[in-house]
């Protein structure tokens, strides 16, 4: 039986940042310790230690709610929301409302991270093959340098090979210089890296979440497809620094798209102990935690806060902390229902006595912390979750449906009074967000917050308050279940949802083998190949277990009605809308967009309910995004140009242009 990978804090010369951060020597130097000895780190036990702060780090990334912003506002999914501040309206890139700098952007939390991660590798590298450590474990080093380099490669462009005492060499010292490498010779190492992982790795995890020959494969495939869009450029977008975009192996785009298909199809043909679970319900659900599709994630635990993380009672959305799904979660506390039949009663200050709040805030997965700070585009809802009653990636994506939960909050009532002065219950629905345009009449208040006080609409002979997709505001939209808070300690009350998640953050699913492997098909003109991949998706996305709006197990199958309904002809934007369908809100979009320089084309317009008076929460408005072919790479955060030791031509030759 595997053992689950656990969490401990190691300090070690190796495990520090480099380009202006503390070297090792200083710590050294401090707290001399022999179990942290070169020779320690030549040894299989000295290894494991040190992977274990190599995943330790992905928490500083994955869960990290203001670099989940990086990665969404901004995108064809996501837009900044009412209670957001600078760190996601820089990111939306609306003229007015917010730029993004070099001090802005939270693509920090990636440069400071992967480097300290790219750091520890060299030392592990250097000082296990030194000592004969098993190539297994020194494969899992490789495997985390190629994955951070990759990250940064696709963020920033070309980056650091030498971080100060010479190429791919720990740093030993304090380092104030900085070289930034080209991306062909970024993208050289990494695929050197992944292909000594997949030679070396094992089929199955030595530990619970530790990485495979197929988490390598799955990487490999995708390097090669990002690579592929790189050399081909098809957008005209510029690179930083500046080079040719040739590969020093003399292998053109076709070469990488063909490579790309292959590793990937040979990942699904050959899948270990991963695998596309029978429902999309099913992989998602908290239950279901650490499943056989999730191949990679930044893990937590219940049992520990420590270990976890992050405070397990309350989180303050740093460091560590699992918090994401607190930037797309709306102030569903905020609705409100009638205590009474007798509706509105006011008091001689025309404040309202006889409502009362019915969805209290709970540590469940429809629920959770609200921070209102990202909300979904209304072409979300409009033009790519078409499909609602058949494709059940809406349901499993997506809060739609808002119940109310006040007997777990020691509130005895039975009965309140909702939209058209209806009884409502507990478990009851408060609110819901349709998935169309009603036929029958929708009374939206005229003014202000209106009776639901979130702005919701009353319908004809509906007890709850309903919000169309075309009324989707910056508001009240529905939540990111697949994301949401999971708990199983809340006894019969409502828990303890104001503490740092206890999910993994998943990075790399198993599904999305079948999306890389398309793309790289349509690249390659093979549409029946893309075709033959979308639709083992397609067919999984037909049948369902639960439904979540409404609150019920089912057995539907409309998988063969979803295999119908798929175009003859696969192009890109059918695998951009297919991707968003498949893995929504999980922290690749930007990546997706920039990969295949449609960003300004499907991001630079979107729709809204704005809400910025107060007095038009139905008013729809149209917004326009400055997205530049320079915004195609994030800008070099200041932290890191502040800690180098030059003049000031060669600072501005280190930023990315533009910024």
């Amino acid at each position: 039986m595997k053992t689950k990978l656990t969490y401990i804090a190691l300090v070690a010369a190796a495990m520090t940042s480099v380009n202006g951060f503390t070297g090792c020597t200083d710590i050294l130097d401090e707290e001399p310790r022999s179990i942290f000895t070169p020779e320690f780190y030549g040894t299989d036990k000295g290894i494991e230690g040190g992977l274990v702060a190599l995943y330790q780090n992905l928490r500083y990334v994955y869960g990290n709610m203001y670099f989940y912003n990086s990665l969404e506002t901004g995108t064809d999914e996501y837009t900044y929301a009412q209670s957001a501040d600078g760190n996601f309206k820089d990111a939306d890139l609306t003229p007015g409302v917010g730029t993004l700098t070099p001090s802005s952007c939270r693509s920090d939390a990636l440069w400071g991270n992967a480097f300290t991660s790219i750091n520890s590798t060299n030392y592990l590298i250097k000082n296990g093959t030194a000592g004969g450590a098993s190539e297994a474990l020194l494969a899992e080093a490789y495997f985390f340098r190629a994955f951070n380099y990759f990250c940064l490669v696709q963020t920033f462009g070309g980056v650091p090979l030498d971080l100060g005492c010479g190429k791919l060499e720990p740093v030993t010292e304090t380092v104030r210089l900085s070289t930034r490498n080209t991306v062909p010779e970024i993208y050289q190492q990494i695929f050197a890296d992944f292909d000594y992982a997949l030679k070396n790795l094992p089929d199955n995890p030595r530990l619970t979440g530790a990485v495979t020959k197929n988490v390598a494969r799955f990487f490999l495939s995708k390097a090669y497809l990002t690579f592929g869009w790189w050399l081909e450029n098809p957008g005209n977008i510029p690179t930083y620094p500046e080079c040719s975009r040739t590969d020093l192996n003399g292998h053109d785009a076709k070469w990488y798209y063909e490579n790309a298909y292959t590793v990937a199809d040979e990942a699904i043909k050959n899948p270990g102990p991963y695998g596309l679970m029978p429902t999309y319900y099913e992989v998602n659900a908290g239950k279901n935690d650490r499943n056989k599709e999730c191949m990679f994630y930044a893990d937590h635990t219940e049992a520990d806060g420590f270990f976890n993380g992050g405070d397990l009672g309350y989180a303050g959305g740093n460091g560590t902390e699992q918090v994401t799904v607190w930037a797309v979660t709306w102030n569903y506390c905020n609705l409100r229902t009638y205590k009474t039949a007798e509706g509105s009663i006011k008091n001689e200050k025309g404040d309202e006595t006889n409502q009362t709040d019915p969805c209290k805030r709970e540590a469940a997965q429809w629920a959770g912390r609200p921070w209102t700070r990202m909300a979904p585009i209304q072409e979300v809802f409009t033009n790519i979750f078409t499909d609602k009653e058949k494709d059940s990636r809406y349901d499993g994506t997506f809060v739609t449906v808002y119940r109310g939960n006040w007997a777990k909050g020691d509130d005895k009532t039975e009965t309140y009074y909702n939209g058209n002065l209806m009884p409502v219950k507990n478990e009851d629905p408060i609110l819901t967000f349709v998935p169309a345009k009603l036929d029958v009449k929708v009374a939206y208040p005229e003014e202000g917050l209106g009776k639901s006080n979130v702005g919701a609409g009353e319908a004809e002979g509906r007890a709850d308050w309903v919000i169309e997709p075309e009324n989707i505001s910056r508001n009240a939209y529905p939540g990111l279940w697949k994301l949401g808070t999971y708990r199983t300690d809340n006894g019969n009350g409502l828990g303890q949802p104001n503490g740092s998640l206890t999910r993994p953050f998943v990075i790399a699913k198993f599904s999305e083998l079948y999306l890389i492997a398309a793309e790289a098909a349509v690249k390659l003109g093979k549409n029946d190949e893309a075709k033959e991949k979308i639709n083992v998706l397609r067919e999984r996305a037909g049948k369902w277990s639960f439904n979540n709006a409404e609150n019920k197990a089912v057995n539907d199958d409309h998988s063969q009605e979803m295999v119908a309904a798929t175009p003859a002809t696969i192009d890109i934007d059918y695998i951009l809308d297919e991707r968003m369908r498949e893995l929504f809100g999980e922290g690749i979009r930007w990546y997706d967009l920039v990969r295949t320089q449609t960003w300004e084309k499907r991001a630079s317009k979107y729709t809204i309910c704005d809400i910025n008076d107060k007095k038009a929460w139905v008013k729809k408005v149209t917004v326009e995004r400055a997205i530049k072919p320079f915004n195609y790479l994030r800008p070099i955060p200041t932290g890191q140009l502040n800690s180098m030791e030059v003049d000031a031509s060669a600072l501005a030759a280190y930023q990315n242009p533009g910024y």
